[in-house]
């Protein structure tokens, strides 16, 4: 059993990649940025699970889903647990991977490519409300999106300012009749 430490994982996402996506986040982030939509998967001493439990949850919605969204919390923080959950999803279905991260895309780069079409694409960089937010799928202008596989080729349609339709989130319920929300969230958009 591989250990994970889990926030939440819902079906249907719509809100973080192309199509009706499996979002899942993980819980435990040491980088913490500041205004982060995502505060409450910070602390890394709860949401204790196992990457065999969250792909059994999955297997109920994989062949509806059209791609893996991975975010958190830090998903690069449980490297052992992000690989077994990424070739799980794979040996289950050919929906493509997005992964989110608030590292800069080099301090990731090396993980990925010794694991080789496991991700499609990542949103790489951390979340900064002192940057505008003009581009597509993205929290800040500094976040960078990188294309990996020929499945993450569809990403590139987020290469592009932000439109309206864009800056919106879903909004899900728990089984405990709490409220969350996924996306990317609109903010004020300087014209500068």
């Amino acid at each position: 059993m591989t250990a994970l430490n889990l926030s939440r994982l819902h079906f249907p996402v719509t809100t973080l990649g192309p199509g009706r996506r499996i979002g899942v986040w993980v819980q435990g982030c040491s980088i913490r940025c500041p205004g982060c939509i995502s505060a409450d998967t910070w602390p890394s001493d709860r949401g204790g699970s196992t990457v065999e439990e969250v792909l059994q949850a999955i297997d109920a919605w994989a062949d509806d889903a059209d791609g893996l969204t991975v975010s958190g919390g830090e998903p690069f923080e449980q490297l052992e647990a992000l690989e077994a959950l990424l070739c799980g999803w794979r040996r289950r279905s050919a929906g493509d991977v997005l992964v989110f991260t608030g590292y800069a895309f080099a301090a990731v780069a090396e993980w990925i490519d010794a694991r080789p079409g496991l991700i499609d694409a990542v949103i790489a960089g951390p979340y900064r409300r002192d940057v505008s937010q003009t581009l597509a799928l993205r929290g800040s202008d500094n976040q960078t999106l990188h294309i990996l596989t020929e499945a993450g080729r569809r990403f590139e349609t987020y290469e592009r300012p932000v439109g309206a339709g864009d800056l919106k989130l879903d909004v899900m319920f728990d089984a405990d009749g709490g409220a969350w929300f996924a996306g990317i969230p609109a903010r004020a958009i300087s014209s500068a």
